[in-house]
């Protein structure tokens, strides 16, 4: 652990208030409304905008939800209802049947044979990248959420699409912003039982966004399926991949709305995984140097190369830990189709169960010193003596996120190939502020500075 280390992330502190006031909380950051039990308690039973709620932080009871009674649970509809309008019915917001296809058809495509076969399209997007920086002056003054969202967002299209051939990439990290920027207001009009056609600000930029990303998507697809012409992407596996129980593949509007689903909630998590990363390496130099030793002596000195971007242990720690701290995916809500009970509690149909994922990551009776950067937390034998359920920056279960092998393995590429050429700090005094938004983001961006190292 470093001696940096002493510059905890702020913890947001939640009390319950009137129905207006909490409405207010969940348009602004839905965190703030999180009841102050979550950080130590094993759950926490409340009445929410007229819904009975239940705040689970104990592993077992996550085991339950998200994995033994997973069949009993779905995604609430407040999430649904916000992520639908851009990202369609993909292998993310569908439900029962549909899903399950999605996820048989899916799953081949990420496994880890294919993910390698993209370690190149990572490495030469990150280069380009320290190509980039290296012209800039020192000192340049970076926001980081919008150099990540350049990076991860070429291998995306590389990877996914072959290429961004005339994606208009400005317009697309615009259109995911201000879609994220309207699921506050998605989520709280559900919970109000307001119909979806309720207006609310950005609604129209939000739906603007949507149309753009399907259009760009659906050229695409009606362009291979024409010619017939087979790349090393995810669109192309896609299109091939079949079910296999029963030989089905998917329609085009399946495969569209699976794209988009990697394209707008695969390259955000990772943006930001490697956002919050920088932020905690530049305050504690110690760990960061060590992430440099091993870069160096896993690559004698040159360039990484793909061959060695799994010999990064230590670095792929620190991603690991990052995603504790600040975890991408802050929360997973669900929704019971039954009477059950969870921890002794009473769950009836249509309760909500929240799982917040920030609150576990820095709950006080699951991880000592739990708002300290540590990626020791991470070595193999650290990992095994814990549940392994009080770390969830994927969610868990039977919907555990399909491309978790890809979003680490690129993490890791990227921060081994920008590392070792430059040194980010951040501005004095500035402490972000994590704000939820599907993803979790700094809610004042995160402005840093380009240093070259020698």
């Amino acid at each position: 652990m470093s001696a940096a280390s002493d510059l905890p992330p702020p913890v947001i502190t939640p009390n319950f208030l009137g129905t207006l006031r909490t409405l207010r909380k969940l348009v602004r950051n839905p965190m703030e409304a999180w009841p102050a039990g979550v950080y130590t308690d094993p759950y926490v039973v409340s009445h929410m905008l007229g819904r009975n709620t239940m705040f689970i932080c104990d592993p077992d009871l996550v085991q339950q939800v998200l994995v033994d009674d997973a069949e009993s649970f779905v995604k609430a509809e407040p999430m649904r209802r916000s992520l639908e309008p851009a990202l369609g019915r993909g292998i993310l917001t569908s439900e029962g049947a549909r899903w399950r296809l999605h996820r048989r058809v899916s799953a081949p495509v990420f496994r880890p044979a294919h993910v390698n076969n993209f370690i190149p399209a990572m490495i030469t997007a990150s280069r380009e990248m320290r190509d980039v920086w290296a012209t800039l002056p020192e000192g340049a003054p970076l926001e980081i959420t919008h150099e990540m969202m350049r990076v991860t967002f070429e291998i995306i299209l590389e990877t996914m699409l072959s290429g961004r051939g005339n994606t208009d990439v400005a317009r697309v990290e615009v259109s995911i912003r201000d879609f994220l920027e309207s699921t506050s207001w998605q989520t709280a009009l559900s919970a109000l039982g307001a119909p979806t056609w309720t207006p609310f600000p950005g609604k129209s930029r939000s739906e603007r966004g949507g149309d753009y990303l399907r259009h760009i998507v659906t050229e695409r697809i009606v362009e291979r399926r024409v010619s017939g012409e087979r790349r090393n992407d995810l669109l192309s596996l896609m299109l091939d991949a079949k079910d296999p129980e029963t030989g089905e593949g998917l329609d085009d509007t399946d495969i569209r709305d699976n794209i988009i689903t990697s394209i707008g909630a695969g390259h955000e998590t990772t943006t930001l995984a490697l956002t919050w990363t920088f932020f905690l390496l530049a305050r504690n130099p110690a760990i960061e140097s060590r992430v440099l030793s091993e870069i160096a002596q896993v690559t004698g000195g040159a360039a990484l190369e793909a061959g060695q971007v799994a010999e990064l242990t230590y670095t792929r720690q620190v991603v690991q830990e990052s995603m504790r701290v600040y975890p991408p995916v802050a929360m997973v809500v669900r929704q019971s189709t039954r009477d059950l009970k969870v921890g002794g509690v009473k769950i009836t149909p249509h309760d909500n169960v929240f799982v917040p994922i920030y609150a576990i990551h820095h709950h006080t009776t699951l991880w000592p010193n739990p708002d300290v950067f540590d990626p020791e937390r991470f070595a193999p034998e650290a990992v095994k003596a814990r549940h392994r359920w009080s770390y969830l920056p994927f969610g868990a279960g039977p919907r555990i996120c399909i491309g978790m092998g890809f979003a680490l393995l690129e993490a890791v590429a990227i921060l081994g190939t920008l590392l070792p050429a430059s040194r980010l700090s951040a501005e004095p005094g500035f402490v972000p502020t994590p704000k939820l938004r599907v993803t979790m983001r700094p809610a004042e961006g995160m402005p840093m500075r380009l240093h070259r190292r020698g």
